[in-house]
């Protein structure tokens, strides 16, 4: 996920992400009241009276194309091979190809470290049942897409990954 640096000393981010949260009585306090609160509420999505890093940057993020999301749907319908819309973790581990994956190509990431982030991604902390939806897929690659120009490359990244 491609983080905002101008943005992340608003949520003082740890290393485990678990307290990245921005509340109207912390960091936006100094904020002029109008400005915080209109900020607040944008962001706080789901209501639960804090915006944590991730739900800020989602909202920051632009649109996938058309192109780019009939292609992660076509990665994800293919994993889905029940057709009831929740991939298991064996269903990603059968196709998902980590050979193809930019870090494990560049040499940073092994195979093993590259699938257990993987994984990790789609459920945020607190909230892991072991399924991953389309929602959750979409959104995982929404945050990949941000950091790959070029619809081609992204296009060409997916087949790779997923045998399509």
């Amino acid at each position: 996920m491609k983080v905002y640096p101008k943005e992340n000393y608003l949520f003082k981010v740890s290393p485990t992400r678990r307290n990245s949260r921005l509340s109207p009585q912390g960091q936006i306090k100094e904020w002029p009241k109008g400005q915080a609160e209109v900020l607040f509420h944008k962001f706080d999505s789901d209501y639960r009276g804090f915006v944590d890093l991730d739900e800020f940057i989602k909202q920051l993020r632009p649109p996938m194309s058309e192109s780019r999301r009939a292609i992660v749907e076509r990665a994800f319908n293919k994993l889905d091979k029940t057709g009831d819309g929740v991939l298991s973790v064996n269903d990603i581990r059968r196709v998902y190809s980590m050979e193809a994956h930019p870090r494990y190509m560049s040499g940073e990431e092994t195979a093993d470290v590259v699938m257990t982030r993987f994984l990790a991604n789609f459920e945020p902390d607190g909230d892991r049942d072991g399924t991953v939806t389309l929602e959750e897929f979409m959104n995982y690659y929404s945050g990949i897409s941000v950091s790959i120009d070029n619809d081609c490359y992204f296009d060409l990244m997916m087949r790779q990954c997923y045998k399509l």
